[in-house]
């Protein structure tokens, strides 16, 4: 990008002070380029704030600080020192009235669910690896294919389409893809026996992470701290100032005009990096764009997001950071818990602050509702789910979000090919961060793109709409020599195997007894009891097929894993 048109008087104005924008005016601060950043809330962070009220703090969803790129974690210790916290994980998922450890723990699950419906889960996963489906187009496809349906159902379908407002067979594999790239029933089984084992783990995956750093007072702590450093270089940090217009001229943005306190303003500009949604960048520009762009950001979606927040009279309601809630009886998503993400977001002894997450649209009449019929919801939510006594709650506030998330729908690709042609012709403007790019980024990649585009300027030549489009999703460390080998070898994993045999096995077994008891055929009552001589215990009877189901299992599993060895043993000797 030329440079040349930046000057004292012509900044680069950047608009929001997220983690994006103030990334990118920290870059340009360390290389001495005049900036001006233009911020319409009166506190810097964007979703990623700290909400503070009567000295309780609140994030927004819960913000984890992990990344596996070394600059953003050296610039987060330089910004916070031993105000970086790192801080143990812990979250479960509430299903049915039960919890389910996540990471997962086999002994967990198989204690929830009970055999026969563990037996079910697994029968549902080997269908679709049997028979896998020819396309993969929708969400609910992604997550079929590594699962099967049952788990879906159980575990993805009702608080995915709780977040998003949309059935899941609507939503793009996209979504998936980039954020639960390489979770999988295998790796999380995989993940879980290791973990029992207890083995060091050279792979991770993207939601298996099991500790992250934390700033001592929220997330807000990170970005008001980057704030007043970049003011005190110098840079202008401009709250509460909304940008209305963006002004171009022959392939150029020459201005912006901005409102503040009622005064509207206009400012040169030498270049131009927004954060703001999408679809309001389009919006905002003039003269108006086409009218095909102007369509294709309409065509845009956004999930707007609500957080209640409840200061309880409990001091331990429960030892999780955040819950997922899975049960289709409430509006409720998640529960985060912030005395458990640091200490010192509760002030107060014997108190407790839990951040219940809804998920809505604007134009959802619950959007418009009273903040106390908004509390009085979830307090009733937190009672029906037996986490907290209405009578416990002291009191608690509401905030709303605003296009929080980026939708990913069957026409979001679309609408957002003609938009970034239409952005791309202008020689001085860049969109960076998640709204900015209409792509679901976690901080760190949102800071990246800032980064980029400061690079940009600077004189090199990055395309930002590549940020995070990588293979490996960004919270899955370096796959190990074990799993390259597994790839090219095309391994056959023994427990998957030894599970697959055992199941099968069993359950075949012990509905062949239970269908001779059924037929009352002596002859094939003889034939069964024979098996006796190989199953201690085994004899044509109700009993019988228990004792069947759980030996045969048994040998299953044994034949199962035993194959699996030898031929991975022996597809190595022939390879090396």
């Amino acid at each position: 990008m030329n440079n040349s048109h930046i000057s004292d008087t012509n900044k680069v104005c950047i608009i929001g002070a997220g983690p994006a924008g103030l990334a990118a005016a920290w870059e340009l601060s360390k290389n001495r380029i005049p900036a001006r950043v233009f911020e319409t809330l009166s506190v810097p962070g964007g979703i990623a704030r700290t909400e503070v009220h009567q000295g309780f703090r609140a994030d927004l969803g819960g913000h984890r600080f992990f990344t596996r790129i070394p600059m953003l974690n050296d610039l987060w210790q330089e910004i916070l020192g031993d105000d970086f916290l790192l801080r143990p994980r812990l979250s479960r998922i509430l299903y049915r009235n039960k919890f389910y450890n996540y990471p997962l723990q086999i002994r967990n699950v198989l204690s929830n669910m009970g055999i026969i419906e563990a037996s079910l889960c697994v029968l549902s996963y080997l269908r679709v690896k049997m028979f896998p489906p020819e396309e993969i187009i929708t969400f609910e496809d992604w997550i079929t294919a590594r699962f099967g349906s049952r788990l879906f159902k159980m575990f993805f379908k009702t608080y995915t389409e709780k977040v998003w407002g949309i059935p899941c067979a609507s939503i793009s594999a996209d979504w998936a893809a980039q954020r639960i790239k390489n979770l999988s029933l295998r790796e999380a089984v995989k993940n879980a026996l290791m973990n029992q084992a207890g083995l060091d783990r050279k792979t991770s995956v993207t939601s298996l992470i099991e500790q992250f750093h934390y700033p001592r007072l929220g997330p807000g702590m990170m970005w008001e701290t980057l704030a007043e450093r970049l003011t005190e270089s110098g840079c202008q940090v401009e709250f509460g100032s909304e940008v209305i217009s963006i002004n171009h001229q022959d392939n150029r943005i020459v201005s912006l005009t901005s409102r503040r306190n009622g005064t509207d303003v206009t400012c040169p500009v030498g270049a131009c990096i927004s954060s703001m949604p999408l679809s309001e960048l389009v919006f905002s520009m003039n003269p108006a764009p086409p009218d095909e762009v102007l369509n294709a950001a309409r065509g845009l979606g956004y999930r707007d997001y609500i957080a209640v927040n409840l200061i309880i009279d409990e001091s331990r309601i429960f030892p999780d950071n955040w819950i997922y809630v899975h049960d289709p009886e409430v509006e409720l998503g998640r529960i985060q818990n912030y005395k458990n993400w640091s200490p010192e977001m509760v002030p107060v002894p014997g108190k407790t602050v839990l951040g219940l997450e809804y998920f809505h649209f604007e134009t959802d009449p619950e959007w418009n509702w009273e903040d106390e019929r908004l509390i009085e919801r979830g307090k009733e939510e937190l009672n029906k789910l037996g986490i907290a006594k209405t009578a416990r709650v002291e009191s608690g506030w509401v905030t709303r979000v605003p296009k929080a998330y980026p939708v990913y729908d069957s026409r979001y690709k679309d609408c957002l090919a003609v938009i970034r042609n239409y952005l791309e012709g202008f020689e001085n403007l860049q969109a960076i961060g998640r709204n900015g790019t209409h792509r679901y980024n976690n901080m760190d990649h949102s800071m990246l793109s800032g980064i980029y585009a400061a690079s940009n300027i600077l004189g090199e030549n990055i395309n930002l709409w590549d940020v995070n489009t990588e293979e490996e999703y960004h919270e899955t460390v370096d796959a190990s020599l074990e799993e390259a080998v597994e790839l090219v070898l095309n391994k056959i994993d023994p427990t998957a195997a030894g599970a697959g045999a055992a199941v099968t096995l069993g359950l075949f077994m012990s509905l062949l007894t239970l269908f001779t008891l059924y037929l009352g055929d002596e002859s094939t009552k003889y034939t069964l009891s024979l098996l006796a001589n190989y199953f201690y215990g085994y004899s044509v009877s109700w009993s019988g097929s228990a004792v069947i189901l759980l030996e045969s299992g048994l040998a299953g599993f044994l034949g199962g894993s035993v194959f699996a060895w030898m031929r991975n043993t022996i597809m190595r000797i022939i390879i090396s």
